[in-house]
């Protein structure tokens, strides 16, 4: 049924649980999972200041950070005995990037957590789980 699924990652506690059960779904399936964190680019004046200023400091920082995420998704897969593999991108857009994943690794499931923006917020702004629902056509299991 479902073989490659894919599990965004954005550090917090619900996205975890979304990853736990897309890990188990995967395990009863025999699926693989392809986990990817998106994670904002600098806009190009602040880009320049900072490498004026640190030398990398925010992109090193922003790397860190998504193996960490990334490496945890690693060590629940293994432990459940499934295959695993993780990918990190810059993206003003995190839905875009989403659809992308999954396009790129072929999958047929995205497993991610209906949390995020509350309130005002999320009326503003949108919800990133909404938008990956109506900026594709793979089903999109939500996790609350």
């Amino acid at each position: 049924m479902f073989e490659r699924i894919l599990l965004p990652v954005d550090g917090s506690e619900h996205g975890l649980k979304a990853v736990d059960v897309g890990i188990e779904l995967a395990s009863r399936l025999h699926a693989r999972v392809y986990a990817v964190h998106v994670m904002p680019p600098l806009p190009a004046v602040s880009y320049v200041a900072e490498l004026i200023q640190a030398k990398g400091a925010y992109s090193d920082m922003a790397k860190e950070r998504a193996a960490s995420y990334l490496g945890e998704v690693l060590q629940r897969a293994a432990a459940e005995g499934v295959a695993c593999e993780t990918e990190y991108v810059f993206d003003l857009r995190p839905y875009a990037a989403i659809v992308g994943a999954a396009a790129k690794h072929h999958c047929d499931l995205i497993v991610m957590s209906s949390q995020g923006h509350q309130g005002i917020e999320r009326l503003l702004i949108g919800s990133v789980t909404h938008k990956v629902m109506l900026s594709c056509d793979v089903p999109v299991l939500v996790c609350h």
